[in-house]
Protein backbone atom coordinates (compact mmCIF):
# COMPACT_ATOMS: atom_id res chain seq x y z
CA UNK A 1 0.00 0.00 0.00
CA UNK A 2 1.39 3.36 -1.06
CA UNK A 3 2.02 5.69 1.84
CA UNK A 4 0.28 9.00 1.71
CA UNK A 5 2.67 11.90 1.35
CA UNK A 6 2.68 14.16 4.38
CA UNK A 7 3.26 17.82 3.64
CA UNK A 8 4.66 20.19 6.18
CA UNK A 9 2.53 23.24 6.98
CA UNK A 10 3.29 26.35 4.98
CA UNK A 11 4.92 29.24 6.77
CA UNK A 12 3.89 32.68 5.61
CA UNK A 13 6.64 35.28 5.44
CA UNK A 14 5.88 38.15 7.87
CA UNK A 15 5.16 41.36 6.01
CA UNK A 16 4.79 45.04 6.74
CA UNK A 17 1.75 46.53 4.97
CA UNK A 18 2.41 49.71 3.05
CA UNK A 19 -1.19 50.97 2.71
CA UNK A 20 -0.19 52.14 -0.76
CA UNK A 21 -3.23 51.46 -2.90
CA UNK A 22 -2.64 48.34 -5.00
CA UNK A 23 0.90 47.61 -3.83
CA UNK A 24 -0.06 45.34 -0.93
CA UNK A 25 -2.16 43.30 -3.33
CA UNK A 26 0.74 42.88 -5.74
CA UNK A 27 3.18 41.91 -3.00
CA UNK A 28 0.74 39.70 -1.13
CA UNK A 29 0.57 41.85 1.99
CA UNK A 30 3.39 44.37 1.87
CA UNK A 31 7.19 44.49 2.15
CA UNK A 32 9.20 41.76 3.95
CA UNK A 33 9.05 42.51 7.67
CA UNK A 34 12.41 43.06 9.30
CA UNK A 35 14.25 42.87 5.96
CA UNK A 36 15.67 45.40 3.53
CA UNK A 37 13.85 46.34 0.34
CA UNK A 38 15.59 48.08 -2.54
CA UNK A 39 13.57 50.69 -4.44
CA UNK A 40 15.42 51.72 -7.58
CA UNK A 41 14.74 53.85 -10.61
CA UNK A 42 15.76 56.88 -12.62
CA UNK A 43 15.55 60.50 -11.59
CA UNK A 44 12.02 61.74 -10.99
CA UNK A 45 10.37 58.32 -10.83
CA UNK A 46 9.18 58.79 -7.22
CA UNK A 47 11.59 56.77 -5.08
CA UNK A 48 11.75 59.26 -2.23
CA UNK A 49 7.98 59.81 -2.16
CA UNK A 50 7.42 56.05 -2.22
CA UNK A 51 9.72 55.55 0.77
CA UNK A 52 8.26 58.51 2.66
CA UNK A 53 4.68 57.30 2.19
CA UNK A 54 5.67 53.83 3.45
CA UNK A 55 7.12 55.47 6.53
CA UNK A 56 4.24 57.88 7.20
CA UNK A 57 1.51 55.27 6.60
CA UNK A 58 3.25 52.94 9.05
CA UNK A 59 3.40 55.62 11.73
CA UNK A 60 -0.17 56.86 11.26
CA UNK A 61 -2.07 53.62 10.54
CA UNK A 62 -0.01 50.82 12.14
CA UNK A 63 1.64 52.70 15.03
CA UNK A 64 5.09 51.79 13.77
CA UNK A 65 7.45 54.76 14.21
CA UNK A 66 9.98 55.31 11.47
CA UNK A 67 13.36 56.81 10.74
CA UNK A 68 14.16 58.62 7.51
CA UNK A 69 17.86 59.10 6.85
CA UNK A 70 18.52 61.33 3.87
CA UNK A 71 21.95 61.72 2.32
CA UNK A 72 20.86 64.39 -0.19
CA UNK A 73 17.91 66.47 1.07
CA UNK A 74 17.67 68.34 4.37
CA UNK A 75 14.87 67.90 6.89
CA UNK A 76 13.27 71.19 5.81
CA UNK A 77 13.34 70.20 2.15
CA UNK A 78 11.76 66.80 2.85
CA UNK A 79 9.02 68.38 4.97
CA UNK A 80 8.17 70.89 2.26
CA UNK A 81 8.24 68.29 -0.54
CA UNK A 82 5.73 65.90 1.05
CA UNK A 83 3.40 68.58 2.43
CA UNK A 84 1.52 68.53 -0.91
CA UNK A 85 0.57 64.92 -0.16
CA UNK A 86 -1.06 65.95 3.10
CA UNK A 87 1.74 64.59 5.27
CA UNK A 88 2.48 66.81 8.28
CA UNK A 89 6.01 65.69 9.07
CA UNK A 90 6.55 68.44 11.65
CA UNK A 91 3.68 67.10 13.76
CA UNK A 92 4.83 63.50 13.38
CA UNK A 93 8.37 64.47 14.36
CA UNK A 94 7.08 66.42 17.34
CA UNK A 95 5.03 63.38 18.49
CA UNK A 96 8.08 61.14 18.01
CA UNK A 97 6.40 59.12 15.29
CA UNK A 98 9.01 60.03 12.69
CA UNK A 99 12.73 60.78 12.99
CA UNK A 100 14.12 62.89 10.17
CA UNK A 101 17.86 63.25 9.80
CA UNK A 102 20.06 64.51 7.03
CA UNK A 103 23.56 62.94 7.01
CA UNK A 104 26.01 64.77 4.84
CA UNK A 105 28.79 62.46 3.70
CA UNK A 106 32.27 63.94 3.56
CA UNK A 107 35.24 62.12 2.09
CA UNK A 108 37.26 62.76 5.25
CA UNK A 109 34.54 61.09 7.34
CA UNK A 110 34.75 57.82 5.43
CA UNK A 111 38.27 56.84 4.49
CA UNK A 112 39.59 53.72 2.92
CA UNK A 113 42.42 52.75 5.24
CA UNK A 114 42.79 49.01 5.24
CA UNK A 115 39.12 48.45 6.07
CA UNK A 116 36.19 50.58 5.06
CA UNK A 117 34.49 51.87 8.21
CA UNK A 118 30.77 52.78 8.47
CA UNK A 119 30.64 52.58 12.24
CA UNK A 120 29.94 56.30 12.62
CA UNK A 121 26.86 56.10 10.42
CA UNK A 122 25.66 52.93 12.15
CA UNK A 123 25.85 54.71 15.49
CA UNK A 124 23.73 57.62 14.21
CA UNK A 125 21.11 55.30 12.70
CA UNK A 126 21.06 53.23 15.90
CA UNK A 127 20.49 56.36 17.97
CA UNK A 128 17.62 57.44 15.72
CA UNK A 129 15.97 54.01 15.94
CA UNK A 130 16.23 53.91 19.72
CA UNK A 131 14.97 57.48 20.10
CA UNK A 132 11.54 56.78 18.61
CA UNK A 133 11.40 52.99 18.89
CA UNK A 134 11.42 52.72 15.10
CA UNK A 135 10.08 49.69 13.26
CA UNK A 136 10.68 51.13 9.80
CA UNK A 137 13.78 52.77 8.34
CA UNK A 138 14.48 54.54 5.05
CA UNK A 139 17.95 55.25 3.63
CA UNK A 140 17.77 57.71 0.73
CA UNK A 141 19.95 57.19 -1.38
CA UNK A 142 22.60 54.50 -1.06
CA UNK A 143 24.87 55.87 -3.84
CA UNK A 144 25.92 58.71 -1.57
CA UNK A 145 27.45 56.20 0.84
CA UNK A 146 29.57 54.29 -1.66
CA UNK A 147 30.28 56.78 -4.42
CA UNK A 148 33.94 57.08 -3.37
CA UNK A 149 34.68 53.35 -3.26
CA UNK A 150 36.82 52.25 -6.23
CA UNK A 151 36.74 48.50 -5.60
CA UNK A 152 33.60 46.42 -6.37
CA UNK A 153 34.77 43.82 -3.86
CA UNK A 154 34.88 46.34 -1.02
CA UNK A 155 31.56 47.80 -2.18
CA UNK A 156 29.87 44.40 -2.16
CA UNK A 157 31.30 43.61 1.26
CA UNK A 158 30.10 46.90 2.74
CA UNK A 159 26.66 46.50 1.22
CA UNK A 160 26.34 43.06 2.75
CA UNK A 161 27.52 44.46 6.05
CA UNK A 162 24.95 47.26 5.95
CA UNK A 163 22.10 44.91 5.05
CA UNK A 164 23.09 42.38 7.74
CA UNK A 165 23.21 45.14 10.31
CA UNK A 166 19.71 46.34 9.36
CA UNK A 167 18.37 42.77 9.51
CA UNK A 168 19.95 42.34 12.93
CA UNK A 169 18.15 45.45 14.12
CA UNK A 170 14.86 43.83 13.02
CA UNK A 171 13.58 46.92 11.20
CA UNK A 172 11.76 46.91 7.87
CA UNK A 173 14.01 49.00 5.65
CA UNK A 174 13.66 50.71 2.30
CA UNK A 175 16.89 51.65 0.57
CA UNK A 176 16.60 53.81 -2.53
CA UNK A 177 19.08 53.68 -5.38
CA UNK A 178 19.58 55.33 -8.75
CA UNK A 179 19.22 53.16 -11.82
CA UNK A 180 22.40 52.38 -13.72
CA UNK A 181 23.22 51.94 -17.38
CA UNK A 182 21.91 48.46 -18.18
CA UNK A 183 21.59 47.57 -14.48
CA UNK A 184 18.96 48.18 -11.82
CA UNK A 185 21.38 50.32 -9.79
CA UNK A 186 24.51 52.27 -10.57
CA UNK A 187 26.75 49.78 -8.82
CA UNK A 188 24.79 46.77 -10.08
CA UNK A 189 25.22 45.01 -6.74
CA UNK A 190 22.45 46.24 -4.44
CA UNK A 191 19.77 44.14 -6.12
CA UNK A 192 21.64 40.94 -5.35
CA UNK A 193 21.90 41.50 -1.60
CA UNK A 194 18.34 42.82 -1.17
CA UNK A 195 15.47 40.55 -0.15
CA UNK A 196 12.99 42.54 -2.21
CA UNK A 197 13.63 44.73 -5.23
CA UNK A 198 11.05 47.18 -6.63
CA UNK A 199 11.76 49.01 -9.85
CA UNK A 200 10.07 52.34 -10.57
CA UNK A 201 10.10 53.46 -14.18
CA UNK A 202 9.23 56.83 -15.65
CA UNK A 203 9.31 56.78 -19.44
CA UNK A 204 8.10 59.09 -22.18
CA UNK A 205 6.32 57.65 -25.22
CA UNK A 206 4.91 59.84 -27.99
CA UNK A 207 5.47 62.90 -25.79
CA UNK A 208 3.38 61.34 -22.99
CA UNK A 209 4.89 60.28 -19.66
CA UNK A 210 4.16 56.85 -18.23
CA UNK A 211 4.97 55.62 -14.72
CA UNK A 212 5.23 51.89 -14.05
CA UNK A 213 6.19 49.69 -11.13
CA UNK A 214 7.61 46.17 -11.20
CA UNK A 215 8.54 43.82 -8.36
CA UNK A 216 11.80 42.41 -9.71
CA UNK A 217 12.27 39.91 -6.91
CA UNK A 218 10.80 38.99 -3.55
CA UNK A 219 12.57 36.28 -1.59
CA UNK A 220 10.30 33.83 0.18
CA UNK A 221 7.03 35.14 -1.26
CA UNK A 222 4.96 34.97 -4.40
CA UNK A 223 4.25 38.29 -6.05
CA UNK A 224 2.96 39.90 -9.21
CA UNK A 225 5.67 40.04 -11.85
CA UNK A 226 4.05 42.31 -14.44
CA UNK A 227 4.58 46.02 -14.96
CA UNK A 228 1.87 47.94 -13.16
CA UNK A 229 0.91 51.55 -13.86
CA UNK A 230 1.06 53.86 -10.88
CA UNK A 231 0.09 57.43 -10.20
CA UNK A 232 1.48 60.10 -7.93
CA UNK A 233 -1.07 62.75 -7.04
CA UNK A 234 -2.29 64.74 -4.06
CA UNK A 235 -3.20 61.52 -2.26
CA UNK A 236 0.17 59.90 -2.77
CA UNK A 237 0.94 56.65 -4.58
CA UNK A 238 -1.72 54.48 -6.18
CA UNK A 239 -0.91 51.33 -8.13
CA UNK A 240 -3.23 49.45 -10.46
CA UNK A 241 -2.73 45.75 -9.75
CA UNK A 242 -3.60 43.95 -12.97
CA UNK A 243 -3.43 40.67 -11.07
CA UNK A 244 -6.79 41.52 -9.51
CA UNK A 245 -8.41 41.85 -12.91
CA UNK A 246 -9.56 39.02 -15.12
CA UNK A 247 -12.59 36.95 -16.06
CA UNK A 248 -13.78 35.85 -12.64
CA UNK A 249 -16.45 38.53 -12.24
CA UNK A 250 -20.15 37.72 -11.93
CA UNK A 251 -22.74 38.79 -14.49
CA UNK A 252 -25.99 40.52 -13.59
CA UNK A 253 -29.32 39.61 -15.18
CA UNK A 254 -30.85 42.96 -14.32
CA UNK A 255 -31.82 45.12 -17.29
CA UNK A 256 -31.66 48.92 -17.33
CA UNK A 257 -33.32 51.29 -19.78
CA UNK A 258 -31.38 53.05 -22.51
CA UNK A 259 -33.47 56.17 -22.01
CA UNK A 260 -35.00 55.77 -25.49
CA UNK A 261 -38.17 53.59 -25.37
CA UNK A 262 -37.94 52.52 -29.01
CA UNK A 263 -34.29 51.51 -28.48
CA UNK A 264 -35.37 49.44 -25.47
CA UNK A 265 -37.83 47.73 -27.82
CA UNK A 266 -35.00 46.87 -30.18
CA UNK A 267 -33.17 45.25 -27.24
CA UNK A 268 -35.98 42.76 -26.49
CA UNK A 269 -37.94 45.52 -24.77
CA UNK A 270 -35.75 45.82 -21.67
CA UNK A 271 -32.52 47.69 -22.51
CA UNK A 272 -28.93 46.89 -21.56
CA UNK A 273 -27.68 44.38 -18.98
CA UNK A 274 -26.41 46.09 -15.84
CA UNK A 275 -22.64 45.84 -15.62
CA UNK A 276 -22.24 45.25 -19.35
CA UNK A 277 -20.15 47.22 -21.84
CA UNK A 278 -21.94 49.27 -24.49
CA UNK A 279 -20.32 50.80 -27.56
CA UNK A 280 -21.91 53.37 -29.87
CA UNK A 281 -19.86 54.01 -32.97
CA UNK A 282 -20.40 56.06 -36.08
CA UNK A 283 -19.12 58.91 -38.16
CA UNK A 284 -19.09 62.55 -37.05
CA UNK A 285 -22.48 64.08 -36.31
CA UNK A 286 -24.46 60.86 -36.14
CA UNK A 287 -25.51 61.36 -32.49
CA UNK A 288 -23.15 59.19 -30.41
CA UNK A 289 -22.81 61.70 -27.59
CA UNK A 290 -26.58 62.29 -27.61
CA UNK A 291 -27.30 58.61 -26.96
CA UNK A 292 -24.68 58.59 -24.20
CA UNK A 293 -26.17 61.70 -22.58
CA UNK A 294 -29.69 60.24 -22.73
CA UNK A 295 -28.47 57.06 -21.05
CA UNK A 296 -26.79 59.13 -18.32
CA UNK A 297 -29.95 61.18 -17.79
CA UNK A 298 -32.02 58.02 -17.45
CA UNK A 299 -29.58 56.62 -14.87
CA UNK A 300 -29.77 59.83 -12.83
CA UNK A 301 -33.58 59.69 -12.94
CA UNK A 302 -33.32 56.27 -11.27
CA UNK A 303 -31.25 57.90 -8.52
CA UNK A 304 -27.98 56.32 -9.71
CA UNK A 305 -24.62 58.06 -9.99
CA UNK A 306 -22.97 58.58 -13.35
CA UNK A 307 -19.36 59.53 -14.16
CA UNK A 308 -18.82 61.09 -17.59
CA UNK A 309 -15.29 61.22 -19.05
CA UNK A 310 -15.23 63.66 -21.94
CA UNK A 311 -12.08 64.03 -24.04
CA UNK A 312 -13.22 66.47 -26.72
CA UNK A 313 -15.81 68.83 -25.17
CA UNK A 314 -15.90 70.83 -21.99
CA UNK A 315 -18.69 69.92 -19.55
CA UNK A 316 -20.39 73.31 -20.03
CA UNK A 317 -20.40 72.92 -23.79
CA UNK A 318 -21.73 69.38 -23.59
CA UNK A 319 -24.53 70.38 -21.18
CA UNK A 320 -25.47 73.30 -23.43
CA UNK A 321 -25.54 71.17 -26.58
CA UNK A 322 -27.66 68.46 -24.98
CA UNK A 323 -30.19 71.00 -23.79
CA UNK A 324 -30.98 71.78 -27.45
CA UNK A 325 -32.36 68.26 -27.92
CA UNK A 326 -34.37 68.16 -24.71
CA UNK A 327 -31.72 66.54 -22.46
CA UNK A 328 -31.06 68.66 -19.36
CA UNK A 329 -28.08 67.36 -17.41
CA UNK A 330 -27.48 70.40 -15.22
CA UNK A 331 -29.93 69.45 -12.43
CA UNK A 332 -28.21 66.12 -11.98
CA UNK A 333 -24.82 67.83 -11.70
CA UNK A 334 -26.24 70.12 -9.02
CA UNK A 335 -27.65 67.14 -7.11
CA UNK A 336 -24.29 65.37 -7.18
CA UNK A 337 -25.54 62.40 -9.19
CA UNK A 338 -23.57 63.34 -12.31
CA UNK A 339 -19.89 64.23 -12.40
CA UNK A 340 -17.84 65.22 -15.43
CA UNK A 341 -14.11 64.70 -15.84
CA UNK A 342 -12.80 66.58 -18.86
CA UNK A 343 -9.22 66.27 -20.04
CA UNK A 344 -7.28 66.02 -23.26
CA UNK A 345 -5.97 62.51 -24.01
CA UNK A 346 -2.54 64.02 -24.67
CA UNK A 347 -2.45 65.68 -21.24
CA UNK A 348 -0.69 62.64 -19.81
CA UNK A 349 0.07 59.02 -20.67
CA UNK A 350 -2.30 56.11 -21.03
CA UNK A 351 -1.31 54.55 -17.72
CA UNK A 352 -1.94 57.82 -15.91
CA UNK A 353 -5.32 58.09 -17.60
CA UNK A 354 -6.09 54.55 -16.45
CA UNK A 355 -5.03 55.04 -12.84
CA UNK A 356 -6.75 58.43 -12.67
CA UNK A 357 -9.96 56.96 -14.04
CA UNK A 358 -9.94 54.06 -11.61
CA UNK A 359 -9.24 56.37 -8.71
CA UNK A 360 -12.16 58.64 -9.67
CA UNK A 361 -14.45 55.65 -10.12
CA UNK A 362 -13.44 54.22 -6.76
CA UNK A 363 -14.05 57.50 -4.95
CA UNK A 364 -17.32 58.45 -6.68
CA UNK A 365 -18.80 54.91 -6.85
CA UNK A 366 -20.96 55.43 -9.96
CA UNK A 367 -23.38 52.94 -11.51
CA UNK A 368 -22.67 54.21 -15.03
CA UNK A 369 -19.37 55.32 -16.57
CA UNK A 370 -19.12 57.01 -19.98
CA UNK A 371 -15.94 57.44 -22.05
CA UNK A 372 -16.53 59.81 -24.96
CA UNK A 373 -14.78 58.98 -27.29
CA UNK A 374 -12.30 56.15 -26.75
CA UNK A 375 -10.49 56.58 -30.07
CA UNK A 376 -9.22 59.97 -28.83
CA UNK A 377 -6.42 58.01 -27.12
CA UNK A 378 -5.13 56.66 -30.43
CA UNK A 379 -2.04 58.49 -31.59
CA UNK A 380 0.29 57.01 -34.15
CA UNK A 381 0.70 53.27 -33.73
CA UNK A 382 -0.33 52.88 -30.09
CA UNK A 383 -3.40 50.75 -30.85
CA UNK A 384 -2.13 47.85 -28.74
CA UNK A 385 -1.43 50.09 -25.73
CA UNK A 386 -4.89 51.68 -25.95
CA UNK A 387 -6.57 48.29 -26.20
CA UNK A 388 -4.59 47.06 -23.18
CA UNK A 389 -5.63 50.11 -21.17
CA UNK A 390 -9.30 49.68 -22.10
CA UNK A 391 -9.10 45.95 -21.33
CA UNK A 392 -7.92 46.72 -17.81
CA UNK A 393 -10.58 49.37 -17.38
CA UNK A 394 -13.37 47.10 -18.68
CA UNK A 395 -12.32 44.29 -16.32
CA UNK A 396 -12.26 46.73 -13.41
CA UNK A 397 -15.74 48.05 -14.26
CA UNK A 398 -17.17 44.56 -14.68
CA UNK A 399 -15.80 43.54 -11.28
CA UNK A 400 -17.56 46.57 -9.80
CA UNK A 401 -20.77 45.75 -11.80
CA UNK A 402 -20.62 49.21 -13.35
CA UNK A 403 -22.22 49.69 -16.76
CA UNK A 404 -19.62 51.06 -19.17
CA UNK A 405 -20.71 53.19 -22.12
CA UNK A 406 -18.12 53.95 -24.82
CA UNK A 407 -18.40 56.05 -27.95
CA UNK A 408 -16.12 55.67 -30.94
CA UNK A 409 -15.70 58.03 -33.89
CA UNK A 410 -15.37 56.25 -37.22
CA UNK A 411 -13.92 57.92 -40.28
CA UNK A 412 -16.01 57.90 -43.44
CA UNK A 413 -13.36 55.89 -45.30
CA UNK A 414 -13.09 52.98 -42.87
CA UNK A 415 -15.30 49.98 -42.32
CA UNK A 416 -18.00 51.01 -39.83
CA UNK A 417 -17.94 47.60 -38.14
CA UNK A 418 -14.33 48.26 -37.02
CA UNK A 419 -12.94 50.55 -34.34
CA UNK A 420 -9.56 52.23 -34.13
CA UNK A 421 -8.66 50.22 -31.03
CA UNK A 422 -10.20 46.89 -32.10
CA UNK A 423 -12.12 46.26 -28.89
CA UNK A 424 -15.17 44.55 -30.37
CA UNK A 425 -14.39 41.43 -28.34
CA UNK A 426 -14.77 43.46 -25.12
CA UNK A 427 -18.19 44.86 -26.06
CA UNK A 428 -21.47 43.27 -25.00
CA UNK A 429 -23.86 45.59 -26.89
CA UNK A 430 -22.73 47.44 -30.01
CA UNK A 431 -24.94 50.11 -31.57
CA UNK A 432 -23.92 51.42 -34.96
CA UNK A 433 -24.97 54.82 -36.26
CA UNK A 434 -24.60 55.55 -39.94
CA UNK A 435 -25.35 58.26 -42.47
CA UNK A 436 -27.91 57.39 -45.15
CA UNK A 437 -27.67 59.57 -48.24
CA UNK A 438 -30.82 59.56 -50.43
CA UNK A 439 -32.17 62.26 -52.71
CA UNK A 440 -29.49 64.79 -51.83
CA UNK A 441 -30.08 64.41 -48.07
CA UNK A 442 -28.06 62.95 -45.22
CA UNK A 443 -30.12 61.27 -42.55
CA UNK A 444 -29.22 59.04 -39.61
CA UNK A 445 -29.81 55.33 -39.24
CA UNK A 446 -29.32 53.10 -36.19
CA UNK A 447 -29.09 49.35 -35.84
CA UNK A 448 -27.88 46.83 -33.27
CA UNK A 449 -24.71 45.22 -34.55
CA UNK A 450 -24.63 42.77 -31.64
CA UNK A 451 -26.02 42.34 -28.15
CA UNK A 452 -24.85 39.35 -26.18
CA UNK A 453 -27.32 37.34 -24.13
CA UNK A 454 -30.55 38.81 -25.51
CA UNK A 455 -32.76 38.84 -28.55
CA UNK A 456 -32.44 42.05 -30.51
CA UNK A 457 -33.76 43.68 -33.66
CA UNK A 458 -31.90 43.25 -36.91
CA UNK A 459 -33.60 46.21 -38.59
CA UNK A 460 -32.26 49.66 -39.36
CA UNK A 461 -34.24 52.45 -37.71
CA UNK A 462 -34.23 56.09 -38.74
CA UNK A 463 -32.62 58.06 -35.93
CA UNK A 464 -33.78 61.64 -35.36
CA UNK A 465 -32.66 64.33 -32.92
CA UNK A 466 -35.52 66.69 -32.11
CA UNK A 467 -35.99 69.55 -29.67
CA UNK A 468 -37.86 67.16 -27.37
CA UNK A 469 -35.43 64.25 -27.44
CA UNK A 470 -34.35 61.28 -29.48
CA UNK A 471 -36.79 59.55 -31.81
CA UNK A 472 -36.48 56.22 -33.58
CA UNK A 473 -38.91 55.97 -36.46
CA UNK A 474 -40.47 52.79 -37.74
CA UNK A 475 -38.58 50.93 -40.39
CA UNK A 476 -39.76 52.06 -43.82
CA UNK A 477 -38.65 50.01 -46.80
CA UNK A 478 -39.40 51.22 -50.30
CA UNK A 479 -38.63 49.71 -53.70
CA UNK A 480 -34.99 50.76 -53.37
CA UNK A 481 -34.44 49.73 -49.76
CA UNK A 482 -34.63 51.62 -46.46
CA UNK A 483 -35.87 55.19 -47.00
CA UNK A 484 -35.26 58.18 -44.75
CA UNK A 485 -35.97 61.89 -44.71
CA UNK A 486 -37.76 63.43 -47.71
CA UNK A 487 -37.48 60.19 -49.67
CA UNK A 488 -39.38 58.43 -46.91
CA UNK A 489 -42.02 61.19 -46.79
CA UNK A 490 -42.41 61.15 -50.59
CA UNK A 491 -42.72 57.38 -50.67
CA UNK A 492 -45.18 57.46 -47.77
CA UNK A 493 -47.31 60.05 -49.65
CA UNK A 494 -47.26 57.90 -52.78
CA UNK A 495 -48.15 54.79 -50.82
CA UNK A 496 -50.94 56.64 -49.02
CA UNK A 497 -52.37 57.74 -52.39
CA UNK A 498 -52.24 54.19 -53.70
CA UNK A 499 -53.83 52.95 -50.52
CA UNK A 500 -56.61 55.52 -50.91
CA UNK A 501 -57.24 54.33 -54.50
CA UNK A 502 -57.41 50.75 -53.27
CA UNK A 503 -59.92 51.76 -50.64
CA UNK A 504 -62.06 53.57 -53.23
CA UNK A 505 -61.95 50.50 -55.48
CA UNK A 506 -63.07 48.32 -52.59
CA UNK A 507 -65.98 50.67 -51.84
CA UNK A 508 -66.97 50.72 -55.54
CA UNK A 509 -66.99 46.93 -55.71
CA UNK A 510 -68.97 46.73 -52.50
CA UNK A 511 -71.62 49.13 -53.94
CA UNK A 512 -71.74 47.14 -57.19
CA UNK A 513 -72.27 43.92 -55.30
CA UNK A 514 -74.97 45.53 -53.20
CA UNK A 515 -76.79 46.69 -56.31
CA UNK A 516 -76.60 43.26 -57.92
CA UNK A 517 -77.89 41.74 -54.73
CA UNK A 518 -80.86 44.15 -54.69
CA UNK A 519 -81.59 43.43 -58.39
CA UNK A 520 -81.43 39.71 -57.71
CA UNK A 521 -83.79 40.01 -54.76
CA UNK A 522 -86.20 42.11 -56.90
CA UNK A 523 -86.18 39.41 -59.60
CA UNK A 524 -86.76 36.74 -57.01
CA UNK A 525 -89.68 38.76 -55.62
CA UNK A 526 -91.17 39.15 -59.11
CA UNK A 527 -90.84 35.42 -59.89
CA UNK A 528 -92.39 34.56 -56.56
CA UNK A 529 -95.32 36.89 -57.26
CA UNK A 530 -95.87 35.34 -60.71
CA UNK A 531 -95.63 31.87 -59.22
CA UNK A 532 -98.17 32.71 -56.54
CA UNK A 533 -100.62 34.03 -59.18
CA UNK A 534 -100.21 30.94 -61.36
CA UNK A 535 -100.53 28.71 -58.35
CA UNK A 536 -103.76 30.40 -57.27
CA UNK A 537 -105.23 30.03 -60.79
CA UNK A 538 -104.21 26.39 -61.06
CA UNK A 539 -105.76 25.54 -57.70
CA UNK A 540 -108.99 27.22 -58.76
CA UNK A 541 -109.15 25.10 -61.97
CA UNK A 542 -108.37 21.98 -59.97
CA UNK A 543 -111.27 22.67 -57.58
CA UNK A 544 -113.67 23.22 -60.52
CA UNK A 545 -112.55 20.00 -62.16
CA UNK A 546 -112.94 18.14 -58.92
CA UNK A 547 -116.44 19.44 -58.40
CA UNK A 548 -117.37 18.54 -61.98
CA UNK A 549 -116.09 14.96 -61.60
CA UNK A 550 -118.01 14.53 -58.37
CA UNK A 551 -121.13 15.80 -60.09
CA UNK A 552 -120.66 13.29 -62.91
CA UNK A 553 -120.36 10.45 -60.44
CA UNK A 554 -123.48 11.55 -58.60
CA UNK A 555 -125.39 11.79 -61.83
CA UNK A 556 -124.38 8.28 -62.84
CA UNK A 557 -125.47 6.95 -59.49
CA UNK A 558 -128.82 8.61 -59.85
CA UNK A 559 -129.24 7.24 -63.39
CA UNK A 560 -128.34 3.71 -62.28
CA UNK A 561 -130.81 3.96 -59.46
CA UNK A 562 -133.59 5.14 -61.76
CA UNK A 563 -132.93 2.22 -64.11
CA UNK A 564 -133.00 -0.21 -61.23
CA UNK A 565 -129.44 -1.32 -62.01
CA UNK A 566 -127.08 -3.32 -59.76
CA UNK A 567 -125.31 -0.57 -57.81
CA UNK A 568 -123.42 -3.13 -55.68
CA UNK A 569 -121.26 -4.31 -58.59
CA UNK A 570 -117.80 -3.07 -59.09
CA UNK A 571 -117.48 0.27 -60.65
CA UNK A 572 -116.34 0.43 -64.20
CA UNK A 573 -112.57 0.66 -64.47
CA UNK A 574 -112.63 4.01 -66.26
CA UNK A 575 -114.75 5.55 -63.58
CA UNK A 576 -112.55 4.09 -60.87
CA UNK A 577 -109.39 5.65 -62.34
CA UNK A 578 -111.07 9.04 -62.53
CA UNK A 579 -112.00 8.83 -58.87
CA UNK A 580 -108.36 7.98 -57.94
CA UNK A 581 -107.08 10.99 -59.90
CA UNK A 582 -109.46 13.26 -58.06
CA UNK A 583 -108.30 11.89 -54.74
CA UNK A 584 -104.67 12.46 -55.65
CA UNK A 585 -105.43 16.05 -56.61
CA UNK A 586 -107.16 16.54 -53.30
Amino acid sequence: MKKREVRSPRHVLPKSPTSIQGLDEITGGGLPKGRPTLVCGGAGCGKTLFAMEFLVRGAMEYHEPGVFISFEETEQELTANVASLGFDLDRLVKNKKIWLEHIHIERNEIEQSGEYDLEGMFIRIHHAIESVGAKRVVLDTVESLFSELPSPLILRAELRRLFRWLKKKGVTTIITAERGDGTLTRQGLEEYVSDCVILLDHRVTDQSSIRRLRVVKYRGSTHGTNEYPFLIDEDGFSVLPVTSLGLNYSSSRERISTGVPRLDTMLSGKGYFRGSTVLVSGTAGTGKTSIAAKFVEEACKRGERALYFTFEESPNQLVRNMRSIGINLEPWVDKGLLRFHATRPTHYGLETHLTTSIKLITNFEPSVVVLDPINAFVTGENHVEVKTMLLRLVDFLKMKKITAFFTNLNSASEILENTDVYISSLIDTWLLLRDIEIGGERNRGLYVLKSRGMEHSNQIREFKLTNHGIELLDVYVGPGGVLTGSARLSQETQDDAEQLLHQHEIVRKQISLERKREAMEAQILLLRSEFDAEESEALKVIRIEKARNEQIIQNKKKMAKSRKGDVGQKMHSSNKSKINVLRMVQ
